[in-house]
């Protein structure tokens, strides 16, 4: 039976509500897989592990709920532009929580070693990555052309800090060739923080095609797309 348009319209919104649950339960995971790698608390990381279950059970939930709206009513352009949306964007929330679990994974592996240096720069682009998540996440629930900019523009602050340190990390492994190893975890983890940016971005750019009709791109490269590049050390 075909939904009536008032409760399409709350379908619509416990769709919103939805997302954004999967949403913030993966904003946590990423806050804690770096908590747990800079405490070097493996209990924590194993604990992010397991949570990434859920999200993916989340994953599944929403998708047959698009799917049920799509096949109970024949909708407007703008309804197909924000299903459309929402499917693309849990995918991207779907593959942060996998990059939380990467992180977490690394936290077991580097377990109690000691630091060669005091790790900065990854708690810093972790608190970047959590705060262009949330914001994406608020560009899509309140339809915020105005996140969906800021998102976007602070990707580049991203990308900086990431070359930085990159750069800063090969030049520690080619100046101490004992620290290799660490210095290759905390590659990967800036490469897999890098990403989670750069799926943020990827959720602005469908918000913004759902509310205009029109694709709208960051104008530069993401950074780190191929992945670290270790024979440069």
């Amino acid at each position: 039976m075909a939904l009536t348009r008032v409760h399409f319209d709350e379908e619509l919104t416990d769709l919103r509500s939805k997302i954004l649950l999967m949403g913030t339960a993966t904003e946590e995971m990423v806050r804690d897989a770096v908590a747990a790698l800079v405490s070097q608390n493996r209990k924590q990381a194993e604990s992010i592990i397991t949570r990434d279950d859920a999200v993916d059970a989340m994953q599944l939930d929403i998708e047959t709920q698009c799917l049920r709206l799509l096949a109970c009513q024949q909708p407007m352009a703008s309804d197909l532009r924000m299903i459309g949306a929402a499917l693309n964007i849990i995918t991207d929330i779907e593959r942060i929580g996998d990059h939380a679990v990467d992180i977490s994974k690394v936290a077991q592996r580097i377990g109690e070693e000691m630091f060669y240096k005091p790790l900065v720069d990854i708690p810093r682009l972790g608190e970047l990555a959590q705060a262009m998540l949330h914001d994406a996440l608020e560009a899509f629930v309140h339809r915020d052309l105005a996140r969906v900019d800021k998102v976007i523009t602070d990707d580049d602050a991203v990308d900086d800090l990431y070359s930085e340190m990159r750069r800063d990390l090969r030049r520690m492994m080619q100046e101490d060739p004992g620290c290799v190893v660490q210095a290759s975890h905390l590659l990967f983890v800036a490469h897999y923080l890098e990403r989670i940016c750069d799926h943020c971005t990827n959720i602005v750019e469908r918000v913004a095609y759902a509310e205009t009709g029109r694709h709208k791109k960051a104008l530069h490269t993401p950074g780190g797309e191929s992945g670290p590049n270790l024979r440069a050390a």
